[in-house]
């Protein structure tokens, strides 16, 4: 009796262990809560995969691990049953089904450190009795009058099969009647697609069945598929925007981009678009969200349906540059997809260019300036400093620098102060202070030699020609009464002048006027300087303005004086007279003050730098230094 005993207390011993054994498997990470069914009718083959060897559980291509397949119902680990039962790894088969099969199985996958649990439901239904098809039936929608297909929803098995290197063949029903491939209206596609034409508009069931030989025992699998007509249809989706493209954005900007998806068809199409970057699909459609997807949008069309979703970026960071964006669209009639790549944007170099440009711009119009207003400052003090750029003049055969013509005594326009001027003040700033040398009429003459010869010989031997005159110095006798009444220092009144010509000519006309006649020098000179000047082009005219001329009176000076005055402009000394007029007044009322009003004697208009000077110095040859070759000219000509 007390044998007995101890027997009966060890085997609840055991049983108990089992027990405990079983409630042990609890404390495994669940993976899936929720239980995945599988559904079978008996003697057709099953299969139960796990999905626990995954990248998304752990690394399981370093990590060391094994799986245990287990029955919830009986507790018993599952193990290989020939002709019943394979365990292959992480997939658990039933040759051939039955209803004892009924459970739930747990698959274990260990781990060195983890252990993870993932549970999977057996259904087994009776088939009813008269029907060929499967009682647990998939749904799928045709569209009527169309070509449209039928999909097996045997995929997976396939998938492990091929994984296997086990051939399989697929059959398909309609109703109970055998489909014969390419027969009637309908085609075999592939191992899990039966393609039908010109759809008709009654509801059907078709039935694939797969057929394999696993583990010595050839079974097969089937599921039914049952069919509804709907005139409306899609056809697969086209992902028009993004189009595979580069966009640039400026960092720290806000950023969106539309996914713009085309749908032909009619009616409603149902279609599914994400957005994804790195793998990873955006869900979020919160707005308070750095990133996220707007609502979906629906557009309809003649042709078919636009879909859009937005994705927005309200703040670009260096993360979200150099990347794919991908948008993708599904629907039962297959994916499609674009994408675009986000850069950083191009550097604004707009407003360096225009800051650059505008500085040069500015650069140009104040070198232009000063030029101008310097001009004859810059020139001179380029000579002065370069003198080697220079041809030496004293090698062109010329004995002098400039040939002085002005109206001679007893010749229309003779004025003291003209004289005096050419006399006296050019020689004493051109020759003895800038080193010029002049041939003066009144001066330099020889006695005896024949006017037409001496001008055309000294002209010949001058490299320019002084031009001086007022505006009494080409207007006859009639004009200059009534035009020189604005002379200023240089004329005092043309009635003198004229009453002085008058005298010297000595000739009265017959209804008691004064005759006066032109001096055939000043002709000479103003006719051969013009001739070389404007029609040879072989010899400078400066022309030097002594008083300022009115446009009247312009309008009464020969033609060819007149254009080569426009042409080229004049050297005014009444300017230089009107400035020191000016300084001297100021000056003088300054040092009235200082020195109790006595009188100061200021000569500025003699002083080479003044502006009257320099502009004569600068029309003037260049004293250069440097020699000139035969085969060699001069380059500069400023």
């Amino acid at each position: 009796m007390g044998q007995r005993s101890t027997v009966g207390s060890l085997l609840f011993f055991l049983w108990l262990n089992g027990i405990c054994t079983g409630f042990k498997l609890e404390n495994c990470t669940y993976y899936n809560r929720t239980f995945e069914s599988v559904y079978s009718v008996p003697g057709d083959m099953a299969m139960l995969n796990s999905t626990l060897v995954s990248s998304d559980t752990f690394n399981f291509t370093t990590v060391p691990y094994n799986i245990t397949w287990y029955n919830l119902k009986t507790g018993r680990e599952m193990s290989n049953q020939t002709g019943r039962i394979l365990v292959h790894r992480e997939t658990l088969w039933f040759l051939n089904v039955t209803v004892d099969d009924i459970a739930e199985y747990v698959s274990i996958l260990r781990t060195p450190s983890q252990c993870y649990r993932q549970g999977i439901k057996l259904v087994v239904d009776l088939p009813i009795a008269g029907q060929c098809r499967r009682p647990k039936k998939a749904f799928q929608t045709l569209t009527l009058g169309v070509t449209d297909k039928v999909s097996c929803p045997l995929k997976d098995y396939i998938s492990k099969l091929d994984s296997y290197n086990i051939t399989s063949s697929i059959k398909w029903y309609r109703g109970c009647d055998l489909i014969v491939d390419g027969a009637d209206k309908f085609t075999y596609m592939d191992k899990a697609i039966l393609k039908i034409e010109r759809v008709e508009a009654e509801k059907d069931s078709y039935t694939c069945s797969l057929s394999f030989t696993l583990g010595g025992i050839t079974g097969s699998v089937s599921e039914t598929i049952e069919t509804t007509v709907s005139d409306s249809y899609s056809m697969p989706p086209q992902v028009r925007e993004p189009a595979n493209e580069i966009i640039k954005a400026q960092m720290g900007s806000n950023f969106s981009k539309r996914c713009r998806v085309f749908v032909p068809g009619v009616g409603r199409p149902s279609v599914a678009i994400a957005w994804s970057v790195r793998d990873y699909y955006i869900i979020d459609t919160k707005p308070s969200d750095r990133v996220s997807t707007s609502n979906l949008r629906l557009e309809d069309d003649p042709k078919g349906a636009w879909l859009e979703v937005l994705l927005i970026i309200s703040e670009l960071r260096e993360e979200d540059f150099h990347i794919n964006y991908t948008c993708q669209a599904a629907s039962d009639r297959g994916p499609s997809k674009g994408y675009f790549t986000l850069l950083p944007a191009d550097p604004n170099i707009t407003i360096p260019i225009g800051s650059v440009l505008g500085g040069m711009t500015v650069l140009f119009i104040v070198s232009v300036t000063i030029y101008y207003l310097f001009k004859v400052d810059i020139v001179l003090w380029f000579r002065k400093a370069f003198p080697v750029l220079y041809t030496n003049t004293d090698l062109d055969g010329k004995l002098y620098d400039a040939y002085v013509a002005y109206a001679q005594p007893c010749a229309i326009g003779f004025s003291k102060e003209v004289e005096e001027f050419a006399l006296c003040t050019l020689p004493q700033v051109l020759e003895n202070a800038c080193g010029y040398k002049l041939f003066i009429g009144g001066r330099d003459c020889m006695p005896g030699k024949a006017i037409v010869d001496s001008v055309e010989e000294n002209i010949q031997a001058s490299r320019r020609l002084l031009l001086l005159y007022t505006a009494s110095t080409f207007i006859s006798k009639r004009h200059t009464s009534s035009t020189s009444s604005n002379n200023n220092n240089i004329s005092k009144s043309s009635d003198n002048i004229e009453r002085k010509t008058g005298d010297r000519s000595g000739s009265m006309s017959s209804d008691g006027s004064e005759e006066v006649y032109p001096d055939s020098r000043q002709q000479l000179e103003c006719m051969a300087a013009m001739h070389r000047a404007l029609l040879e082009g072989s010899l400078k005219v400066i022309l030097v303005e002594l008083e300022e001329i009115s446009p009247a009176q312009l309008a009464l000076f020969p033609e060819s004086v007149r254009h080569l005055r426009k042409k080229q402009g004049a050297v005014c000394w009444w300017k230089n007279l009107r400035t020191r007029q000016r300084w001297r007044t100021c000056v003088r009322r300054r040092e009235d003050e200082e020195k109790g009003g006595q009188d100061t004697q200021l000569s500025p208009s003699l002083s080479p730098s003044s502006r009257f000077w320099k502009e004569m110095r600068y029309s003037m040859p260049v004293r250069g230094k440097r020699a000139v070759y035969p085969e060699k000219t001069a380059l500069l000509n400023l």
